[in-house]
């Protein structure tokens, strides 16, 4: 932008003639650059359609395995697996507001009963009302979480999940996790990820009141695992 302002005093006085010139023309190359700045920003549309069409497709998929969860909910038994803190409260501080590190406890715990796929997890470190997110979609409620996640369980049939890394901050927490599982369809899909969870907590109960997960693995690239068959026997463990 300097070069675009800057003229020389001298080429106005000793070019009179040229001086009107010299001004269009710079007046035109600000329009150029202009221009030019307003069109980087744009992309393909064709790009977009297929971000909007995978986008569609995930989407489609998770409401799929949430009713397929479901379904399985109705004809298996639900498994015997009852958390350890179920009915325990949590230590709270002088105002009634949950003790963070028991919070924090709390969590770690849950991903050490693979909560992701059992549902097994600390009810009250979480708001009724909590946010659930992850690269599919997001809804509200504690209930349907834990429920999804119990029926997800059912469609499973091994898994691994481990908690690799904690970070504190001041408004939330970020677990790092790996997760590996072998559901349990005809063709034995193995599904393998690692990624991060955000924990939300609220300043006034300690509370976790939005639950991101995000996936260091491109969205469709969840789907063609879940399509794609195993090479090994229906007693393959699930990848560590």
């Amino acid at each position: 932008m300097a070069a675009l302002l800057s003229l020389s005093p001298g080429s106005v006085i000793n070019q009179p003639a040229t001086s009107h010139q010299s001004r269009k023309t710079i007046v035109c190359r600000r329009i150029a650059r202009i221009r030019c700045g307003k069109a980087s920003p744009s992309t393909d549309p064709s790009a977009k359609q297929e971000e909007t069409g995978n986008n569609a497709i995930l989407k489609l998929a998770w409401y799929g395995s949430e009713l397929l969860g479901v379904a399985a909910s109705l004809f298996r038994p639900p498994r015997e697996v009852e958390s350890p803190l179920k009915g325990v409260e949590l230590a709270r501080d002088g105002s009634g507001t949950l003790d963070h590190s028991a919070v924090v406890q709390a969590i770690k715990q849950d991903f050490q009963r693979s909560y992701f796929v059992t549902g097994n997890l600390t009810l009250e470190a979480y708001e009724e009302n909590c946010e659930f997110a992850d690269p599919a979609g997001s809804f509200k409620g504690l209930r349907r979480f834990k429920r999804n996640c119990s029926n997800f369980g059912l469609l499973i049939q091994t898994s691994n999940m481990k908690l690799t890394n904690w970070e504190d901050f001041e408004d939330k927490g970020i677990g790092h996790w790996k997760f590996s599982c072998i559901m349990s369809f005809p063709w034995r899909p193995i599904l393998s990820a690692t990624g991060f969870t955000e924990y939300y907590f609220d300043p006034q109960t300690g509370r976790v009141y939005r639950h991101v997960e995000n996936w260091n693995v491109p969205k469709m690239a969840l789907l063609k695992q879940l399509l794609r068959p195993s090479r090994g026997s229906s007693k393959t463990k699930a990848p560590e």
